[in-house]
């Protein structure tokens, strides 16, 4: 329920959104908007496009984890306070935005950091909207077509050798790459996991914090290591654990609190080193450390796991992510699953023949 300045009574409105968190953010904003008097024609000229994200910025970070916004504070710092933070937003239109966009495009930004500026643009009008009435349009960012890839995982012979080697003079750091290949946990999961998370008589690892590196202000370092809850809801998970992950788990389980770095989390960039040391070591040429989560997934969809299950192993948030990423059938998958149809019709043949 809101109330309408024009028809002077309150009057009841609808508010969607993907999530949870995201409608209730933005009924908050039309609540917010709805005690407001509108500002008049004048007073909306007046407000810059740079003092609207500074305010939205400023809620935001009450709402937000740190690190997402640092990276909101990131992206409008570096991409959008330069070409509109004097503009007022009445003035502000997609042809202004395309315009902006397009020369970031010719820069050469990637189309993932292109997205994150839309996003934040958004975001800012949103706020704008709810707290000034000002006119609202939503910018869609359109992305060049491409045909979609199947990921970048491990060969089949490239496992064996990372297996094979790991195994030799087993250390909690190699079995840390090993936990990765059996669960597909992401690499700030990992360095944060600690041993009260496993489960060895119950064969479950529960997902429930993450660490990554991000920039703060005021602080003697430029950046610190910040240990919180995952990415999503769904990214806090339940994963079962292979018998044989058990095995290898047992001898080191309870030495420290931490599983890879005993009292404190791990420092994901030194754990990215070490595996590009195995990898070396183990005659494999240089990987992103998101391949074994990629792997993972991949041999999941081979030894046919249904991609319900899977999505919730790997924590997405929606089915939809999980099919366009991983399945991607093999030719030795879809030869399999043709030999299978040939043994049917070749019995109907065979009754036909006799």
């Amino acid at each position: 329920m809101t109330y309408d300045w024009k028809k002077g009574k309150n009057v009841s409105c609808s508010v969607y959104a993907r999530t949870y968190g995201e409608t209730k953010e933005k009924l908050s904003l039309k609540k917010s908007a709805a005690r407001r008097k509108p500002c008049t024609a004048g007073e909306k000229e007046k407000i810059l496009f740079g003092a609207a994200a500074l305010c939205w910025l400023s809620e935001t970070e009450k709402k937000k984890k740190p690190a997402s916004f640092r990276k909101y504070c990131s992206v409008y710092e570096k991409y959008l306070e330069a070409p509109l933070g004097m503009v007022s937003v009445s003035e502000l239109s997609g042809q202004v935005f395309a315009e902006v966009l397009g020369e970031y495009q010719k820069d050469g930004l990637s189309e993932s950091l292109l997205r994150s500026i839309t996003s934040v643009l958004n975001q800012i009008l949103a706020y704008s909207e709810a707290q000034y009435q000002t006119e609202h349009f939503r910018y869609s960012f359109k992305k060049e077509s491409r045909e979609s890839r199947p990921v970048e995982v491990l060969k089949q012979s490239e496992q064996i050798r990372m297996l094979e080697y790991l195994h030799q003079d087993m250390d909690i750091c190699k079995l840390g790459i090993i936990l990765c290949i059996f669960t597909g946990l992401r690499l700030g999961e990992l360095c944060a996991l600690k041993w009260e998370d496993i489960d060895l008589n119950g064969k479950i690892l529960y997902v429930n914090s993450t660490v990554q590196r991000i920039a703060v202000e005021g602080h003697t370092t430029k950046t610190i290591l910040m240990e919180g809850t995952p990415k999503s809801i769904c990214s806090r998970r339940e994963i079962p654990i292979a018998d044989e992950l058990i095995t290898l788990l047992g001898p080191f389980y309870g030495t420290g609190v931490y599983v890879l770095n005993q009292q404190k989390p791990m420092e994901p960039r030194t754990y990215q080193n070490k595996f590009q040391t195995y990898l070396k070591q183990a005659g494999i040429e240089r990987k992103n450390f998101h391949i074994l989560r990629h792997t993972f997934a991949t041999n999941c969809i081979a030894s046919g796991m249904d991609v319900k299950s899977l999505s919730e192993v790997l924590g997405h948030a929606d089915v939809k992510i999980t099919l366009n990423r991983y399945v991607h059938p093999s030719m030795e998958t879809k030869r399999r699953h043709v030999n299978s149809m040939s043994a049917v019709y070749g019995q109907y043949l065979g009754q036909r023949c006799s």
